[in-house]
């Protein structure tokens, strides 16, 4: 029998769920069809019947869809494109998308929407140390401090200690308003923002007045031993070698360590970045683990992710620099500005 000739069938136990599935006025299923063009799809009553080359995988898709709405999971053109790139991948979407995280300020579910994410939230269950690297909306800082709360409120850790390195992006720390800390407040408000979302502002304020919740330049921990700490260095492309080094031998007994960030986002003079080379060094540590995010794992706009793709792409071409010599050779990094 040729791959044309390959029949799947899926039933779909209820109307309600064949609804919810096809979506309004069969959208997604026009999504799907889109997806696998090899692929004829026919609907009747509950059953859809698939015919061609890649109605296996379609079908697959299929019954994890299903799966989903079984769960109360709610499905919506970008979880649907989002599955539909897991089964692609041999991954359940069954067991990314329900994994919940954590319950979250206002009851939100907190929950890993790739399977990269997924990666990335059991390393930090699994590890001492885990690295997150990736670019801007692939979830590195919010995850972090999702398992940062649901450590504390399992009472695995006694506090949270959340940090960047306060490195200027084109701007001078000099000319804002107000004291050090009011100057370095610009740059831990994301760390802040990501907080409110998991627990509620007052809740938030009391853990940090308390000192359960340390927000802290990463300058501030020089000289200090983290015990029982579930600790985030963000940004983290962003430190020096040295301020790295400082950081990792910082941490105590019963700690947690999550160190995120964006290689092409350097911002550090002379682009002497903390973690460029640092895989290679820290390779075959027990209990470390670096998980990598792509633009497959962006979960902002999906123009957002189109922007981060086509940066990988002129990265990966590197086309030659026909301007001809420059007076004084720029040594930062191609992602600056």
């Amino acid at each position: 029998m040729s791959t044309t000739d390959t029949f799947t069938t899926v039933v779909v136990p209820g109307q309600h769920l064949m609804s919810a599935l096809l979506g309004p006025r069969d959208q997604h299923l026009r999504q799907i069809e889109a997806a696998f063009p090899t692929t004829t799809i026919s609907v009747r009553g509950n059953e859809v019947s698939l015919k061609g080359g890649e109605s296996e995988q379609a079908g697959r898709l299929f019954e994890e869809l299903v799966g989903l709405l079984e769960r109360g999971h709610e499905l919506d053109d970008a979880s649907l494109a989002r599955a539909i790139g897991m089964v692609r991948d041999d991954e359940r979407p069954t067991e990314v998308l329900t994994h919940q995280v954590l319950k979250g300020a206002k009851g939100r579910q907190v929950r890993p929407k790739t399977a990269g994410q997924k990666r990335y939230v059991d390393a930090i269950r699994n590890n001492i140390i885990t690295f997150g690297i990736g670019p801007a909306g692939t979830g590195k800082s919010w995850l972090a401090v999702a398992m940062a709360v649901q450590a504390l409120q399992a009472k695995q850790v006694q506090r949270i200690i959340l940090t960047r390195p306060a490195v200027e992006a084109g701007e001078r720390l000099g000319f804002l308003p107000g004291d050090l800390m009011a100057k370095i407040d610009p740059y831990l408000r994301p760390l802040y923002d990501a907080l409110y979302d998991m627990v509620d502002p007052e809740g938030a304020a009391r853990l940090v007045e308390r000192g359960t919740v340390e927000v802290a330049p990463l300058a501030f921990m020089r000289g200090r031993t983290l015990n029982n700490s579930f600790i985030i260095l963000d940004e983290a492309q962003n430190t020096t070698p040295e301020q790295m080094k400082m950081f990792l031998t910082r941490i105590g007994f019963g700690s947690k360590v999550v160190v995120t960030g964006d290689a092409t986002q350097v911002d550090v003079p002379d682009g002497r970045s903390g973690i460029k080379g640092l895989e290679r060094i820290l390779t075959d540590i027990d209990g470390l683990e670096f998980v990598h995010l792509t633009a497959a794992d962006v979960v902002r706009h999906q123009i957002v992710a189109d922007i981060v793709a086509a940066y990988e792409r002129g990265a990966d071409q590197a086309p030659t620099d026909r301007r001809g010599p420059q007076r004084t050779p720029s040594r930062r990094s191609s992602a600056d500005g």
